[in-house]
């Protein structure tokens, strides 16, 4: 006899778990996003790096500990900028361990010309989180281009920061944490935000 499920209703039982996972914060993998040196350590460091090096340490330790993928990006910058290849600020502050993925890049978008998107699916990835550096640039890229490709997106808000902005003409500055929480805003409804690391699961 066959006992197979007609293929509509495999398809609807596999969306429901999905939506069932992201809905309780349960996510396939993690993505850390462009934690150097330059950018979490030493004066260069952003103004809430002791908080998220912290909330980091707690995503690597969930993601280890269940044995979801962890994929690093690494940013290359400009000569002479603080993230400059080779140099000390290019480095990773978290080591990865021997069977992690680094993906070096150039653009904000995590996606943009990497191998980020067909390691994702080989690893049948449909839900990931993402944390790390900068909140408003390379972090809300790398999340909307993984909306766009159709993943579900979780970001804890412990777990990206950034700069504070100058003020511009006509304009007061903006403190780092208001220009993380307006970065994770405009992102729209379709991702989920969670308020910390202890609510995210893997």
């Amino acid at each position: 006899m066959n006992t197979s499920k007609p293929y509509d209703q495999i398809d609807l039982e596999s969306i429901e778990e999905i939506a069932i996972s992201i809905q309780a914060n349960i996510v396939d993998a993690l993505i850390v996003v462009d934690m150097q040196n330059a950018f979490v350590s030493g004066a260069e460091a952003v103004p809430a790096s002791k908080q998220l090096l912290a909330s980091i340490r707690i995503l690597l330790a969930k993601a280890r500990s269940a044995h979801a993928p962890v994929i690093f990006l690494q940013n290359d910058g400009e000569i002479g900028a603080l993230d400059e290849p080779y140099e000390v600020g290019w480095e990773l502050f978290f080591p990865p361990e021997p069977h992690e993925i680094i993906i070096r890049k150039s653009e904000d978008s995590g996606f943009k010309g990497t191998s980020l998107q067909q390691i994702l699916d080989d690893h049948h990835v449909k839900s990931i989180a993402i944390c790390g550096v900068l909140s408003e640039m390379c972090v809300a890229a790398t999340a909307r281009a993984a909306l766009e490709l159709g993943f579900d997106v979780l970001l804890p808000h412990d777990a990206h920061a950034t700069y504070d902005v100058p003020a511009g003409p006509g304009s007061e500055s903006v403190p780092a944490a208001m220009v993380a929480r307006v970065a994770e805003w405009s992102l729209g409804d379709e991702i989920i935000i969670c308020a910390s690391v202890n609510e995210v699961f893997f």
